[in-house]
């Protein structure tokens, strides 16, 4: 009498995952963020899809705010003000300032909520926050780059010479660091929404883009460059045009006031990350 033995397959052993809460303001896990890349992928994808879903004219929003914007400044600032534009025709003289300021105002319209717009997520699963506020500043690329095909055709139309030294990098880590700030702010004060069209209107016209930052009193310059956006225009300005805009002390000051922010904004925004999922 033969007894069948059943020989059992092998327990698979799982791999462990644990999660703990980050140790430090400062502790922004990058490796972290590269395992989560597709899904900073996807969720750029998904603002860019949202944003043009069911609109009649699409795409082609990106083409008209800059440039009614353009036509009205060019009117108003250009004709009846006859502010000056360092020798460079007044219509391309502006569009080359909105071309960064459209990227940083839809990167920070959109990010300022997009923790609140995605607590479904934060409050199921886990994966790095800093994506959330991410996605939505790099979706605002698409618009850059339509507009920015508008501003080539405009300075072949004016037969302005074409140079690329974009700061297109100074402009996203500055919509950046202020977006981790009000992303942040956003979670725990809703009132902050309610600001953002005003905070955004000041914030345009205290930046140099109908206007050129050279007819800002010399002793109050440097005072004026600590809006990083100064710095971002005009460093557009002189990339693109060639102007006589000041790259030197200005840019500077722009530039450390970014780092400021954006330091900042990394140590309040990990400071608040563990009660997100609690106060979404």
């Amino acid at each position: 009498m033969t007894t069948d033995t059943q020989i059992l397959p092998a327990p698979v052993e799982l791999p462990e995952i644990v999660i703990e809460p980050t140790q430090g303001w400062l502790a922004l896990e990058f490796d972290d963020l590269w395992r989560y890349r597709e899904l900073l992928y996807f969720l750029t994808w998904r603002d860019i899809k949202v944003r043009y879903k069911q609109t009649a004219l699409g795409a082609a929003w990106a083409i008209l705010q800059p440039l009614l914007t353009m036509l009205l400044f060019s009117v108003v600032f250009g004709y009846f003000a006859g502010l000056p534009s360092e020798g460079i025709p007044y219509p391309v003289f502006t569009l080359t300032a909105l071309l960064p300021w459209q990227l940083f105002a839809y990167a920070l319209t959109q990010s300022s909520t997009s923790l609140v717009n995605d607590k479904n997520l934060i409050t199921k699963i886990y994966f790095p926050r800093l994506v959330i506020p991410l996605s939505s500043v790099l979706s605002a690329l698409l618009d850059f780059a339509i507009t920015l095909l508008l501003l080539v055709a405009m300075m072949l139309i004016y037969h302005i010479p074409l140079t690329w030294r974009l700061f297109v990098g100074f402009a996203l880590v500055t919509a950046m660091s202020v977006s981790l700030w009000l992303s942040a702010l956003n979670v725990q004060y809703r009132d902050v929404r309610y600001t953002l069209p005003f905070l955004t209107q000041f914030w345009m016209y205290a930046t140099p883009i109908a206007y050129s930052a050279m007819i800002v009193p010399e002793r109050f310059r440097w005072l004026y460059s600590l809006n990083p956006m100064t710095g971002v225009v005009e460093g557009f300005r002189w990339a693109l045009l060639g102007t006589d805009s000041p790259v030197g002390l200005p840019i500077l000051l722009s530039i450390l006031a970014v780092i400021v922010l954006l330091v900042g904004g990394v140590m309040y925004f990990k400071h608040m990350e563990d009660s997100f999922a609690d106060v979404v």
